[in-house]
């Protein structure tokens, strides 16, 4: 075996970590495989002999480059951060997807990258690469330009807003299924006190409409979501479950295309928040072929 085919195959071995770290970092699936493609063509260029720890090397390149798209999305931001939905990873109920397995290893729901998504670059690496991948502070460190304490602090910072703002959902799917097609089926029939019983009483409802929809939305408190949720039983009739980002989920499409996706924290039996996408640019931009198979 030649050096090249020997990175090859180190790199394959690494590939679904990769993914992994960079869709966190990211929260698009699309720019988490341009920066695992960009480490595959740093470590083409590399002599594989100088490289002791080849799985740490390729963390650290995709950790950099994810580090710097995010300087970069952030100076491009011309208002004050607005909410962002991340790019959902979208599956039938019944799994099978082992690429979207790989990216969802260790579970990180739909309201934990909502939270992420508040952080600020070195903050969201810092926790990313720490608490999710166990990546020593040492190493993080170098990679923002901070001291290991500092680093330390970033983390523990992102830490205390992602365990305040995404609770860890229940991990009983059938569980949570039953409460998603409860909150439903009150929706449909306008039965508001069956929607405050199934949500939490500090319910957050996220919802990410784009600019060329209904722009962005956090209302918070079961009766104000439940008002809320009343006006668009409509889209009951158009929904069709789904995981999303492994957990119990709905898509509203109709044969003209997607009009939402709708993830779902359930927490204790209740809901606890509710994150929708209805941008219509970044709806048609998802991968929805995999539900129809």
């Amino acid at each position: 075996m030649d050096e090249q085919e020997w990175l090859t195959e180190q790199f394959e071995e690494h590939r679904g970590r990769l993914r992994a770290v960079a869709y966190r970092m990211l929260g698009s699936v699309s720019e988490a495989d341009d920066a695992v493609q960009d480490a595959w063509l740093r470590l083409r260029r590399t002599d594989g002999g100088t490289v002791e720890n080849i799985g740490g090397w390729l963390t650290t390149v995709v950790a950099r480059v994810c580090l710097n798209m995010l300087r970069s999305r952030e100076q491009r931001r011309e208002e004050p951060l607005d909410l962002r939905m991340p790019e959902p990873i979208i599956s039938q109920e019944s799994g099978g997807d082992p690429e979207h397995e790989a990216v969802l290893a260790n579970s990180v729901g739909l309201a934990i990258l909502v939270v992420l998504e508040t952080l600020t670059p070195a903050e969201r690496l810092a926790f990313v690469l720490h608490d999710m991948f166990a990546v020593p502070f040492e190493e993080i460190a170098d990679l923002i330009e901070r001291s290991p304490a500092a680093t330390r602090q970033l983390a523990s910072r992102a830490r205390r807003r992602v365990q305040g703002q995404a609770p860890v959902p229940d991990p009983d799917l059938g569980r949570q299924r039953r409460v998603v097609d409860a909150f439903f089926a009150a929706a449909r029939h306008g039965d508001f006190d069956a929607l405050v019983a199934v949500l939490d009483p500090d319910v957050v409802l996220r919802a990410d409409g784009g600019a060329r929809g209904s722009g962005s939305v956090v209302i918070a408190g079961a009766p104000t979501v439940a008002g809320q949720a009343i006006l668009f039983g409509r889209l009951s009739q158009f929904a069709r479950p789904a995981l999303i980002n492994g957990a119990a989920g709905i898509i509203a499409t109709t044969p003209r295309g997607p009009l939402s996706v709708m993830g779902f924290t359930v927490t204790g039996g209740r809901i606890v928040a509710i994150d929708v996408l209805s941008d219509p640019d970044r709806l048609h931009q998802l991968d929805l072929d995999a539900l129809d198979a």
